[in-house]
């Protein structure tokens, strides 16, 4: 106490926290808005979610403010959000074997020949390599931008990194809905707002703290719960039409203009 506060990156580095913040905060709001937003535009999204896997999803983007006690993401928030991460998984898990998300009569049936079980597993493998890789790429390049062209760390960080590495999500929404999934795409939607918020956010507290800007707290951190807590009201009446998901993508850019006036 009472000495110089330690610098959160190595000399030479950037200090752009925002950047490892914006995987969950920035993400998660890319996530709720755009990827659930333009998805429900290209196909509207009709699933009826369990209560209790409704209420974990509302209530997340609010854990996330253990994070930002203090200047500095504690630890012992990072050990409480990682716990709740668990507990969230494994209510998931339990409420996928007891409830029916969807009308099995509207599912389709799976094509005619099956594969062998090594193949999806195989793609699944190289899709974690393939976007860990560009994960990084682009963080690299956000630090690039932010130190040689002076560009604001949280508009990097908050807004571009996220959205980045997350465009993938729009078709990963739309996708599994046009192919009679709905369950698919709001799943993909709950459990990723749970690894952002609870175990990426968990994760950064625990192993890497960073340094929390007042306009985290005060812009970001508002805007993920309102965004989470608006497509669960949609979802909550049973999906999200077209024009929830034009609601949705006016609230992004309303948080994007945020972020570029607000500098």
């Amino acid at each position: 106490m009472g000495g110089p506060e330690p610098a959160p990156f190595a000399p030479g580095r950037p200090p752009v926290p925002e950047v490892a913040l914006g995987t969950a905060f920035g993400g998660a709001v890319f996530m709720v808005c755009v990827a659930l937003g333009l998805g429900a535009l290209l196909v509207p999204l009709r699933v009826e979610l369990p209560t209790g896997v409704l209420a974990t999803f509302a209530v997340t983007p609010v854990l996330a403010g253990l994070a930002m006690i203090g200047d500095r993401t504690p630890g012992v928030a990072g050990l409480a959000l990682l716990a709740a991460f668990g507990l969230a998984l494994g209510h998931l898990v339990a409420a996928s074997r007891t409830n029916r998300f969807v009308d099995a009569a509207e599912v389709p049936e799976a094509g005619e020949r099956p594969r062998r079980w090594w193949v999806p597993l195989l793609l699944t493998l190289v899709g974690i390599v393939a976007i860990t890789v560009g994960a990084e790429l682009v963080t690299f390049g956000a630090q690039r931008m932010i130190g040689s062209f002076s560009l604001p760390a949280g508009l990097i960080g908050m807004v571009a990194t996220p959205a980045a590495i997350e465009l993938e999500e729009v078709i990963r929404q739309a996708g599994p809905a046009r192919q009679g999934r709905p369950d698919v795409s709001a799943g993909n939607l709950v459990g990723t707002i749970l690894s952002f918020v609870l175990f990426d956010l968990g994760l950064i507290a625990l192993v890497a703290p960073v340094h929390v800007s007042p306009l985290t707290r005060t812009l970001d951190w508002p805007f993920l719960i309102a965004g989470t807590w608006l497509a669960a009201l949609f979802l909550r009446r049973g999906g999200v039409s077209r024009a929830e998901g034009a609601v949705l993508l006016a609230l992004y850019a309303v948080y994007v203009g945020a972020h570029v006036f607000l500098r």
